[in-house]
């Protein structure tokens, strides 16, 4: 007969993550880019007794356990307080895209029922022309003193942070409830049909920011200074607001400013050792950095994850700036990581080629998350690296449903991602496409990434994206768009050329479009749908 162990029972709660920052780690710095510019400090210890304040603030306005409050907010303290604040409380952290569309952010609000919204000055103008169509919003808070928050015509119910926050006590008993009760919530960047929302307990983003926490994902401690450019109000930053506190690591938040001049001041400035962002930002980067004769002079490792970071840029950062790239995978519906890469002691040898290939792909699975891939019929593949399939993953932070949304999305206890995906024999994942990306020619398929990753090693090329483009003979044929770096030039021949001596005849794209920009949508992700939109009509 199995028996209990004799342990204590105590929950796993957001509010314990800042009150063991406070009290072990009660001096370490958080640094935050204001709004309005200027850098703000100040202590762990100084955060929770904030936070603690503003939990008081949120009673006073009659919200209750088991409420909604939204926020539209950049990475900053006070957005961080509303983190610990309103969890904490026992009610429910909505952190809303202000990349989406107005329609879509009024849907959410709604849909969510949020009571009150956080937002920072640089949303008044959205705020301005969503709050008519939110009724059940019974207070929109700007994050920032009165001398910082704008007058909004037509939003009767506007208040002041600060203001706010000025007579509550920072005294406040944090409740204790059951660890799997509702956390935070986040919705989808709804490309198809309205944004669904992935409702995280308690103990899903603990356990997560433990995760992370370790030496193979991000390896926080008090040695480090971490600075996550990935948006507070996508996945939660992956959960580095919940894993640095937790770990005692010094917090930076770039606010609004996350262009690469401002990036890398900030990171220099503040003697950052970690980051976490999107493909796209450390693109701007590295162009800033190449373009001044820059170096890093503390920085060793940076995550990334969203999209595919080019082979080229990867060893980019390994090669020529000593900074290791840490590629992971996750998405919405799996509170943040999932999967991560990282080098073993087996590895020293391997040359540099070979340790960027490897960088390149998604890495092994966390502990706490499974993943296989699946043919068509559901079939679990061979874990060889070459048989392809839809990517599958369960664990103690992937959703069992969507909020509000009815049938559970689940196959046989599994979550189906929508990505292609290889494992190999050692449990490296790697992503070949999205479903919906994938290339079908002939009965062959074309990685749209691997296409997109050739084409970035050209000096030339800035950002490139591919499509499949109907054809009447081969199904589907590829189309490349291609953003050219400052001064650089290259011809769609020389171009078709150079991929043609990395990548397979067949896969040669039949056409390549070179534009301004790419369109980019709210997570920092080409949007593929304008792109066929306008140009996936039928090659000829």
């Amino acid at each position: 007969m199995l028996q209990t162990g004799l342990m204590m029972d105590r929950p796993l709660l957001l509010s314990g993550i800042i009150e063991h920052a406070a009290a072990q780690f009660g001096d370490v710095e958080v640094v935050a880019r204001e709004t309005h510019g200027p850098l703000f400090r100040y202590t762990y210890a100084q955060c929770a007794a904030r936070s603690r304040r503003l939990a008081n603030a949120l009673a006073g306005l009659g919200l209750k356990p088991g409420d909604a409050v939204g926020s539209i907010a950049w990475n900053n303290q006070r957005h961080l307080e509303a983190y610990y604040a309103v969890s904490g409380s026992g009610m429910v952290m909505h952190t809303c895209n202000p990349r989406l569309h107005p329609q879509q952010l009024i849907y959410i609000i709604n849909h969510a029922e949020d009571q009150v919204v956080l937002f920072d000055a640089t949303f008044a103008p959205l705020v301005k022309g969503i709050a008519a169509h939110c009724p059940k919003v019974r207070a929109w808070v700007c994050l920032a003193d009165s001398e910082h928050t704008p007058l909004i015509e037509g939003v009767a119910n506007l208040a002041v942070y600060e203001e706010l926050l000025a007579p509550c006590s920072d005294r406040f008993a944090w409740p204790e409830f059951d660890e799997r009760t509702a956390a935070a919530l986040c919705y989808t960047s709804g490309t198809t049909g309205n944004p669904k929302g992935a409702l995280y307990s308690h103990r899903s983003i603990v356990l997560n920011a433990m995760t992370i926490c370790i030496p193979g994902a991000l390896n926080l401690s008090s040695l480090q200074t971490v600075l996550p450019v990935v948006p507070m109000f996508h996945i939660n930053a992956w959960c580095i607001p919940y894993a640095a506190p937790m770990a005692g690591t010094k917090l930076v938040l770039p606010g609004p400013k996350l262009d690469g001049a401002s990036l890398y001041e900030l990171m220099e400035s503040e003697r950052v050792t970690i980051s976490a962002g999107v493909p796209t930002i450390w693109q701007g980067m590295v162009a800033h950095v190449e373009q001044h004769g820059l170096q890093f002079s503390t920085m060793r490792m940076t995550a990334t994850g969203g999209s595919a970071m080019p082979l080229s840029l990867i060893a980019k950062f390994a090669d020529v700036y000593n900074v290791e790239v840490r590629h992971g995978w996750g998405m919405t519906e799996t509170t943040a990581v999932a999967t991560m890469g990282s080098l073993q002691g087996k590895h020293a040898d391997w040359t540099p080629q070979q340790k960027h290939a490897l960088v390149a792909k998604q890495g092994k699975s966390t502990f706490g998350v499974e993943i296989k891939v699946v043919d068509e019929s559901g079939a679990t593949l061979a874990r060889d690296g070459v048989a392809q399939g839809e990517l599958m993953v369960r664990g103690q932070w992937i959703v069992s449903a969507y909020y509000k949304g009815g049938q559970s999305p689940l196959v046989d206890g599994w979550f189906p991602t929508g990505d292609i995906a290889t494992i190999d024999a050692e449990g490296v994942m790697q992503i070949r496409d999205r479903a919906k990306d994938v290339i079908k020619t002939g009965g062959e398929w074309i990685s749209s990434i691997d296409l997109e990753s050739a084409a970035a090693a050209h000096p030339a090329v800035a950002m490139a994206a591919v499509i499949g483009v109907k054809h009447p003979k081969w199904d589907e044929r590829p189309l490349m768009f291609v953003v050219r770096k400052p001064g650089q030039d290259v011809t769609r021949e020389e171009l078709l050329v150079f991929l043609a001596e990395r990548v397979a005849k067949w896969w040669v794209p039949d056409d390549v479009v070179f534009l301004d920009a790419l369109p980019v949508g709210g997570t920092g992700k080409v949007q593929k749908a304008d792109l066929r939109k306008q140009y996936g009509g039928v090659f000829s």
